[in-house]
C-alpha cells in the first residue's frame, strides 16, 4: 500500500477533528482549516490509490 494512502487518511481524520473543534468553539477559522486539511487528505489518499493501481497494472 502506498504511503500516500495512509498519510491521506491521517490528514482526513486530523482535519475532521479540527473542523469539529471549530464548530464546537464557534471558531470559523479553525473550522475552515479543518475542512481544507480533510479535503487535502482525501485527495492525497486518492493519489495513493491511483499509484497502487498503476503499479498493479504494470
Amino acid at each position: 500500500m502506498d504511503k500516500h494512502r495512509t498519510e491521506g487518511t491521517k490528514h482526513e481524520i486530523k482535519g475532521a477533528v479540527k473542523e469539529g473543534i471549530g464548530k464546537v468553539t464557534n471558531n470559523p477559522a479553525r473550522e475552515a482549516e479543518g475542512k481544507i486539511e480533510k479535503h487535502a487528505g482525501k485527495a492525497e489518499k486518492e493519489y495513493g490509490k491511483a499509484k497502487d493501481q498503476a503499479r498493479k497494472n504494470h
